[in-house]
């Protein structure tokens, strides 16, 4: 149980719907319960997922208690340490990715279980921390424990160029695998000193023409993209998309 001691800043969802439902209000300042860590928060990420929980797209599969402070990555330093956390100590740099039932990043501290925090690398700056929990963890359990890649999968990145397709063409080829991937003239550079194997331009390319017998595909663009998708992938193979749905064929 959490108890409460000073007020802090925070930015606050007061119900779903516009910007209008959202702003900054003084709560309770957390203390850290047992395991967890009171962080001062120095850097925190925004996230098409924000929004979308804001205006209650999310709400089938999460519903938080209002009011709600916002935000779902935050990187800052260890205020202090709750009964029997073992793995940091105050004045850790940390980021972390807040427990999806939570949130709690857009606030002045946040306490948050042990389990979800790590470290920050050395020379690394907050602001930038701030933006890797989310986005890198999302590629890694796409990759790893979603489509199990392992050295020499064939995978296909859809949209390699942005934020979670930075983070999955480094991590597919970590785990050993050949990517190919999507982007456009301005971002072929990037993909490519990144580790992309084989680079399809989107802007003069239908990639449903140039690519085949993948062992799985990593969707970050959604749409007519995800459906073409299925497609390119061998018998057996898997589409892991983090952008959207696929509809239902309809005779």
């Amino acid at each position: 149980m959490l108890r409460h001691e000073a007020a802090m800043r925070a930015f606050v969802m007061s119900g779903y719907g516009g910007p209008e439902v959202t702003g900054f209000r003084d709560v309770p300042r957390p203390e850290a319960g047992p395991g967890e860590l009171l962080i001062k928060v120095k850097a925190a990420g925004l996230n098409p997922v924000d929004f979308k929980i804001r205006e209650g797209k999310l709400k089938v599969i999460q519903r938080y208690p209002l009011p709600a402070v916002m935000g779902n990555e935050l990187a800052g330093v260890v205020e202090a340490v709750g009964a029997g956390v073992t793995r940091f100590a105050p004045g850790d740099r940390v980021f972390a990715r807040v427990p999806k039932d939570e949130m709690g990043a857009f606030a002045e501290y946040a306490a948050l279980p042990e389990g979800v925090v790590a470290k920050m690398p050395d020379g690394l700056d907050f602001e930038t921390a701030a933006g890797v929990p989310l986005a890198g963890l999302t590629a890694l359990q796409a990759l790893r424990d979603e489509l199990r890649l392992r050295p020499g999968s064939k995978v296909f990145i859809l949209g390699g160029a942005g934020g979670v397709g930075t983070f999955a063409i480094q991590i597919a080829k970590w785990l050993g695998a050949e990517v190919t991937t999507t982007a456009s003239p301005r971002g072929r550079a990037l993909v490519e000193r990144l580790g992309a194997d084989v680079v399809i331009d989107y802007t003069t390319q239908d990639f449903a023409d140039h690519v085949s017998g993948m062992d799985g595909a990593f969707d970050l663009i959604g749409g007519d993209t995800l459906m073409k998708a299925f497609g390119v992938v061998k018998p057996g193979g898997m589409v892991v998309s983090v952008a959207a749905l696929p509809e239902p064929q309809t005779a």
